[in-house]
């Protein structure tokens, strides 16, 4: 991955660190909904709501359309590839580093 890629990634991950985003993300994950929809199911204020959709928008995380007058939101898939990704290289990098790491101390006295 490039350095804009895991920069891209960092943002990202700060977005995923408060909880009340990632309780957004999952009722999400079920349908698009309007921020007063969000609000109803959080016990935070719909204006805290539009605050955290911000970040989350911000970091790829999720889409906002216009229906009417209604702002609906949902999740982006682009951002949680991305995250996906990362984790998958990152694992993968990790995973080998192991490996090397094992063939070179195993059987030795």
């Amino acid at each position: 991955m490039s350095g804009t890629a895991r920069h891209d990634v960092g943002d990202t991950f700060e977005a995923l660190a408060d909880a009340n985003r990632r309780a957004i993300l999952n009722l999400l994950g079920a349908r698009r909904l309007s921020v007063q929809q969000i609000a109803d199911e959080m016990p935070i204020s719909r204006p805290a709501v539009s605050r955290h959709l911000r970040v989350l928008a911000g970091a790829g995380l999720v889409a906002e359309e216009r229906e009417g007058t209604r702002h609906l939101f949902s999740l982006q898939e682009a951002g949680l590839t991305a995250v996906r990704e990362y984790l998958e290289d990152l694992w993968g990098e990790s995973a080998a580093r192991f490996t090397l790491f094992a063939e070179n101390t195993g059987d030795q006295p």
